[in-house]
């Protein structure tokens, strides 16, 4: 079973992170922020992936380093969960409407972490989160996995686009986590990811 677990203290933040890519999409998320609790679980429950979280920070502002100490964790325990990359299918992707929004995520989990986040939103915050912090959770996340991941957004609730994203971004990763068969080495021609 692909399942690692990772904590984190630093001055600002104390997280607990545990992952299990052959999950069924069982979430256990507290950071103090609802609605960032609830985009994680979409994104877990929507990709397949177990995931528990507890993690604790700032406890009035925007949130910043607790969300982005919280990408940096899961793009942590997600590199170590799939390790040298064996059998996994490795690209994928993922277009998921939602209402009037809809999401579109296409993903590399190929070793190199790079983001290209398209959209905007139409508030200064999205669900009590600074937007700006919804694209470095991302970032953070897929430069610690080693994801290249380009994201692509649009609608005009907020609310539905983010969730969106955080789905999309979820079924992708599922995806490209998933073991294949057919594979019997590292998905790369040069050997390794």
């Amino acid at each position: 079973m692909r399942t690692e677990t990772i904590k984190r203290e630093t001055k600002e933040t104390s997280i607990l992170m545990k992952v299990n890519l052959d999950g069924s999409g069982g979430c256990s998320i507290q950071t103090g922020v609802p609605f960032f609790d609830h985009m994680l679980t979409s994104m877990g429950t929507h990709g397949g992936l177990d995931i528990a979280i507890t993690a604790h920070g700032e406890p009035e502002g925007d949130h910043h380093h607790l969300i982005e100490d919280v990408g940096i964790v899961l793009g942590a325990v997600l590199k170590k969960a799939y390790g040298e990359g064996k059998r996994i299918r490795r690209f994928a992707h993922a277009l998921v409407p939602m209402d009037e929004s809809c999401a579109r995520v296409a993903m590399d989990v190929g070793g190199r972490g790079y983001l290209v986040f398209q959209g905007s939103f139409g508030g200064p915050l999205v669900g009590g989160i600074p937007r700006d912090v919804i694209e470095h959770f991302f970032y953070s996340l897929c430069i610690n996995a080693g994801i290249t991941a380009h994201i692509t957004f649009s609608g005009t609730n907020d609310h539905h686009q983010c969730e969106a994203v955080f789905k999309a971004f979820g079924i992708a990763l599922g995806d490209a986590m998933t073991e294949n068969p057919r594979k019997k080495g590292v998905p790369s021609t040069k050997g390794v990811l």
